[in-house]
């Protein structure tokens, strides 16, 4: 009886994460710019960007192990707006400097080669800090965000 239980909960987690990881993330409009006035606003460090694709392994992954945990998703909200762009879509998104792309050409104007790909910004809108590729512990993603507010948004 223990052991079917066990195994239940362990084919539940994948279920419980595929659900909870999109709540890392904060709702996006589409206006990078609006989004740094809300960051400022809210009293957050910088503007955390997923550079992202539905059939990424790695950012399935990351989304899977990582990124819907509660303690990952708090530690984030607490320093950074979080936001998605997908590196094949379509959705508008304005930039900083007021153009108007689809995310996958906005993408590949930041120059995204890899996903997924993490860009810190300070809320001038500058960026600190890139990442690229998963990171698959939930602690040592917690510690990136960490070391980017200690040592690059003061």
């Amino acid at each position: 009886m223990k052991l079917a239980l066990s195994l239940m909960l362990l084919l539940a987690l994948p279920a419980q994460a595929s659900e909870a990881w999109e709540g890392f993330f904060d709702p996006f409009l589409g206006d990078l710019r609006a989004e740094l006035a809300e960051a400022k606003r809210a009293g957050r460090k910088g503007v955390l960007l997923m550079y992202h694709f539905e059939e990424c392994p790695s950012c399935t992954r990351m989304k899977r192990e990582v990124l819907w945990r509660p303690e990952v998703q708090a530690g984030f909200r607490e320093h950074f707006a979080r936001l998605a762009i997908d590196t094949r879509g379509a959705q508008p998104v304005t930039g900083l400097d007021g153009s108007v792309l689809p995310e996958s050409a906005f993408a590949r104007s930041q120059k995204v080669r890899g996903t997924p790909t993490f860009d810190f910004l300070g809320l001038d809108g500058a960026l600190v800090h890139r990442h690229v590729g998963g990171i698959y512990d939930p602690q040592e993603f917690l510690s990136l965000g960490r070391r980017v507010v200690q040592s690059k948004l003061k």
